[in-house]
């Protein structure tokens, strides 16, 4: 008898059901999130006292709170809102349309059509469920103030709020975001007490790429998406979020060859994905390609080209262009033997790397892949890539490089100030003595001065200062400065 009834029932009525159900669960949302604004006492033990009561509600502008972006809160009531308000739309419509299939049913004396348990269950999966749990998850994932424990008293006394926590949708990124506190309230080995994951901040400009980004199976394999990670990072979000993925790999990949052949032997095309390249192989990639998909450093790629940089004399021909090259021999001279370890920032396969190391020097090349595997070609020729952009500060400490080489990397489009501000971080990193090779800095003839004087304002020694005529209206400039010493 029950199961005769429970087959009887109509859908409509199961539908209204949850109409209502949804339009309470709507109200009660509603008034605990004013509950969490007015009645901070039940939610924010400690926050009895006057003092701490008003530092939570000093307004220090139009964006909210002191210390809290509160419009970033509200954007993400607004979402749940939203989100619980297209539910409640999708399920009239579906009870409306029902209706309208019972009505004419009846009119032309036809059986009643009756949804299966199956399809039942899959609609209410689909369109019910996991709407309800995507607005769950983004309430639960709402964060208030709470007093900083490290935060003094007084006046002193600060609200511990998560930089950007209510800014992002995705979960991962608010996690990664989110302080991390140390176990048992032990000093870390840094000596502070939480972490906190870093990003760059015009990853707020680029939230919707940021959440893609985001967006995996934690454990499970990342997805082969490294191009929209160095979409972001060009972009200015860098440094990216670290990811609890898996990073996939080459399916073909083969065991590289030994050092003395890895140097000037292009690698094995299975040890490279070629998914997001326009190449599919490095025969592809050849200079006389014209669809490589690639202008930057073209020829980098074929190794019987290469071997021939930094080592012809400028003498061998005279041509204009030529007493700009300098041979990497002549520049070891000027400090022999002290030239031990460098950077070289640089677009290209890791050569001027290669050259050092058949000289003992070890060169960290900065690398990203601008079009064709540039990173992944230096390391499978033996040599560290340094996968960084010219947004980030250089991972390296103060006064460690013995050399910094740039070559083919900021021409005549760069920015003064940005310049300005990678040559003093250069400087920094080059120890007293060492060496900045400037590698035929291309530039218009009428900006020389300007660039010129970026370089001369450090007052390094100058080895080396030669300006030649790349053409009729545009100069290269090559130069080899010491850093002098400073107390």
């Amino acid at each position: 008898m029950e199961g005769f009834c429970f087959a009887r029932c109509r859908f409509t009525r199961l539908m209204a059901a949850m109409q209502l159900a949804l339009g309470v669960f709507v109200i009660f949302i509603s008034m605990a999130s004013l509950h969490r604004f007015y009645a901070t006492n039940s939610l924010l033990p400690g926050l009895d006292e006057p003092a701490h009561c008003a530092k939570f509600h000093i307004v220090a502008g139009a964006g909210g709170y002191d210390r809290f972006d509160i419009q970033a809160l509200a954007d993400r009531v607004d979402d749940v809102l939203v989100q619980l308000a297209e539910l409640q739309d999708k399920l009239e419509a579906t009870a409306l349309k029902i209706t309208k299939k019972t009505k004419k049913s009846k009119a032309r004396h036809k059986p009643q059509e009756n949804m299966t348990m199956p399809e039942f269950r899959r609609f209410l999966e689909d369109e019910v469920i996991h709407p309800l749990y995507s607005a769950h998850i983004a309430l639960r994932l709402i964060r208030i103030p709470r007093p900083d424990p490290d935060g003094g008293e007084g006046n002193d006394a600060g609200v511990a709020v998560d930089p950007l926590v209510n800014f992002f949708t995705a979960e991962e990124t608010r996690k990664y975001v989110t302080a991390k506190g140390n176990r048992d309230g032990l000093p870390s080995v840094y000596g502070t007490n939480r972490t906190y994951g870093t990003i760059g901040h015009a990853c707020v400009l680029m939230r919707k790429e940021l959440d893609e980004y985001m967006n995996y199976d934690v454990g499970a394999h990342c997805p082969d998406d490294w191009d929209l990670g160095q979409r972001l990072m060009l972009g200015g979000c860098d440094p990216l979020p670290r990811r609890r993925c898996l990073a996939p790999a080459s399916k073909l990949f083969n065991r590289p060859l030994p050092i003395n052949e890895s140097l000037w032997t292009l690698p094995d095309d299975g040890n490279v994905r070629w998914s997001r390249y326009h190449c599919r192989g490095y025969k592809c990639l050849s200079s006389r390609n014209q669809r490589r998909g690639f202008e930057r450093c073209v020829g980098c790629f074929d190794m019987d080209r290469e071997k021939q940089r930094w080592e012809a004399a400028a003498s061998n021909n005279g041509t204009a262009s030529s007493l700009a090259d300098f041979r990497i021999d002549d520049v070891l001279a000027v400090k022999p033997g002290e030239v031990r370890i460098g950077l070289d920032v640089s677009v290209g396969t890791g050569t001027f790397a290669a050259r050092m190391r058949e000289r003992n020097v070890t060169i960290v090349s900065a690398a990203l892949n601008l079009g064709a595997p540039f990173a992944e070609t230096i390391a499978l020729r033996g040599l560290v890539p340094l996968y960084a952009t010219m947004s980030q500060r250089l991972p390296l400490f103060d006064n460690t490089m013995d050399l910094v080489h740039t070559a083919g990397f900021f021409q005549g489009w760069v920015d003064l100030q940005l310049l300005d501000f990678v040559l003093f971080d250069w400087d920094r990193v080059l120890r007293p003595g060492g060496l900045l090779w400037v590698d035929k800095f291309a530039c218009a003839r009428k900006d020389l001065d300007d660039y010129m004087y970026m370089f001369l304002q450090f007052r390094y020694k100058k080895h080396r200062w030669v300006v030649s005529f790349k053409s009729k209206d545009e100069v290269y400039l090559s130069a080899l400065l010491e850093k002098p010493p400073r107390s």
